[in-house]
């Protein structure tokens, strides 16, 4: 058997977290949706999700950061993109542009599902 050759440009970290999802096709949003990471780089997001994404479509992630601003403030990372791959149950997007925001207290904690 022969070595796998890697053909990605970076570092894959298993990453897992809470996200909500949102697709778009021209005339706006056309689906929301939630999953969960499953490993990230600098350049994309493999998640597992319930969503029939397409392969193509825009999309943009929503992540619950596990790190907070000056120890008190909560984080979430989101990165807008395009689906690539789409497998039962999961999506792997390509980061096109990302940013940090701050979360409000009320609106999206990470619960650990173990």
């Amino acid at each position: 058997m022969t070595p796998r050759l890697e053909r990605r440009s970076a570092q894959r970290f298993p990453i897992e977290r809470a996200l909500r999802l949102r697709s778009f096709n021209r005339k706006g949003i056309q689906q929301t949706g939630q999953g969960r990471t499953i490993n990230m780089s600098s350049t994309g997001i493999l998640f597992a999700t319930d969503q029939q994404l397409i392969p193509g479509r825009r999309v943009e992630v929503t992540v619950s950061w596990p790190a907070q601003l000056n120890q008190t403030c909560g984080l979430q990372f989101v990165a807008r993109g395009r689906v690539v791959r789409v497998e039962p149950g999961k999506a792997a997007l390509e980061i096109l542009q990302h940013e940090f925001r701050t979360a409000r207290a009320d609106r999206f904690r990470e619960t650990s599902s173990r």
